[in-house]
């Protein structure tokens, strides 16, 4: 019995809203929908004289509120219209806002055919109920109607504005994030809080609840969408819904635009925090990936170090080889030989040979010492043609010749070679390219990349930098960019 008289509330509710106000006589009718299956025959049977004038002016009474409701929506339907063509004249924004508006009425036109059907079907139906209102005016419990309608609203709770669907957002992947993004709901839910509680009629409540959800909801699929390479995109989507939504307000209910434009202008910013702090986590995910490409490529680059290093030590000993066959061949001669004058000049020649296999070994000392320990030069160059004046790349090698690594980088993908302004040797010379880099982060280019080792400086602010660290280092501050000189020379003289 109360699932009918529901289901009429509903349908009354719904021609307020859609078609103006029903007679009270179908208010009443609404309510009384159930009571009318048990009690009507009854009715009809005491009251069969009487039911006839009433059938009539029911009839008389359903069909002008019918009119008048189907004269208010034609209403409706021209002046959105009118809307409509109004807004297609406009550009850019507004011309969606008329697509909405036309989807709008075309829905709302549907409906009320549907409900003018419904209203025929139950018109019959209501000349009973209000017969049996006036005849047994008793029988219907109003109390107990509001009570339930009031359970229902408070069954609702703060759900109202949830999602019924949760995506998920990598934010949740990171304990910091999540924290960031729980603090910024906070302040989204105290927000929206505080604006439901200025709307004091039920409609324009209802409306601003709608906006809420849809708008939590947009936001939603644009932070599922969001990646490493689209951020500014998303934060202009997000300013790009927040002007949709006060373009449609704006077209819409007047009496509700100023509230609502405050409302938006303070949720943006919590939307647009929202969007930087899940695009946090690919930031971070992004460093993590640049920092495993930077150790596979510190690996790589020690390994092809370490094979130029062993290149040298089986050149050396190919050389020390040489060098002990001809003094093992010299001692010969010296034994079997008599003549003083022959004597000395062998021993000179051995004293000699010995010499250069003494410093032969000192390099195989120094290649083993490069391969197995941290020894090297970090270097200090720039690039003037390729880079300009305030460009410079501060690297570490452990080549017996740093110069070869300087070359190699000039060859790679940069028009000029590099200029040489320090080449600083040192027993660790990992942690001191470590230390430059530190003091240096601040000026470091490529935030991300950090195998990208350039840095935007002063030449004379890098000396002082370097020569804090070793004061006992020849820094040159002259950039000779030779080979770009020289073409602008020739360019000019063409």
């Amino acid at each position: 019995m109360f699932k009918r008289i529901k289901e009429l509330l509903r349908v009354e509710e719904t021609l307020r809203r859609k078609q103006g106000e029903l007679t009270a006589l179908e208010q009443k009718t609404a309510d009384l929908q159930a009571l009318y299956d048990n009690t009507v025959q009854d009715a009809r049977l005491s009251l069969q004289g009487e039911r006839d004038e009433v059938l009539e002016a029911a009839k008389r009474e359903g069909d002008t509120a019918l009119a008048d409701a189907k004269q208010q929506a034609d209403t409706i339907i021209r002046e959105a219209q009118h809307k409509a063509e109004t807004l297609l004249s406009q550009h850019g924004e507004l011309v969606r806002v008329h697509e909405e508006l036309e989807r709008a009425v075309e829905k709302t036109a549907k409906e009320l055919k549907k409900l003018e059907k419904d209203a025929n079907k139950w018109k019959t139906e209501a000349v009973g109920i209000k017969t049996l209102l006036v005849r047994f005016p008793e029988a219907v419990n109003y109390s107990l109607i509001e009570k339930e309608l009031a359970v229902l609203e408070e069954s609702l709770g703060d759900g109202v504005l949830g999602l019924l669907t949760e995506l998920h957002l990598h934010h949740k992947d990171s304990k910091q994030l999540k924290k960031d993004m729980t603090a910024n709901q906070k302040e989204l839910k105290k927000l929206l809080e505080t604006y439901e509680t200025r709307y004091t009629t039920k409609a324009n409540k209802a409306i601003y609840q709608l906006m809420v959800i849809a708008l939590q909801a947009e936001l939603q699929n644009l932070l599922y969408t969001l990646n490493y390479t689209n951020v500014d995109k998303a934060v202009e989507q997000a300013k790009a819904l927040i002007a949709k939504y006060t373009a449609i307000c704006a077209a819409g209910n007047a009496s509700i635009l100023p509230t609502v434009t405050r409302f938006l202008t303070e949720l943006e910013p919590l939307f647009l925090n929202a969007v930087q702090i899940e695009y946090s986590y690919y930031v971070q995910k992004e460093l993590e990936k640049e920092e495993q490409r930077r150790i596979r490529e510190q690996i790589r680059q020690e390994q092809e170090e370490q094979r130029i290093l062993e290149q040298e030590r089986k050149k050396i000993e190919k050389e020390e080889e040489k060098y002990l066959n001809e003094i093992q061949k010299n001692e010969e001669l010296l034994r079997n030989e008599s003549d003083s004058s022959k004597v000395a000049a062998l021993e000179a020649k051995l004293a000699e040979l010995n010499r250069q296999v003494q410093q032969l070994e000192s390099k195989k000392e120094e290649i083993v010492k490069r391969a197995n320990g941290k020894a090297g030069y970090v270097y200090v160059i720039s690039n003037l043609g390729s880079f300009g004046e305030q460009m410079f790349k501060v690297g570490m090698t452990r080549r017996l010749n740093p110069q070869d690594r300087v070359d190699e980088l000039g060859d790679a993908s940069v028009p000029f070679k590099f200029d040489v302004h320090a080449m600083i040797f040192s027993e660790d010379a990992v942690g001191l390219e470590q230390k430059l880099h530190e003091i240096l982060e601040d000026r470091r280019v490529n935030k991300i990349n950090l195998r990208k080792e350039f840095f935007a400086i002063d030449v004379e602010e890098l000396q002082q930098v370097v020569q804090d660290i070793d004061p006992a280092v020849e820094f040159t501050t002259t950039m000779m960019a030779g080979e770009y000189r020289q073409s602008l020379s020739l360019i000019q003289i063409a």
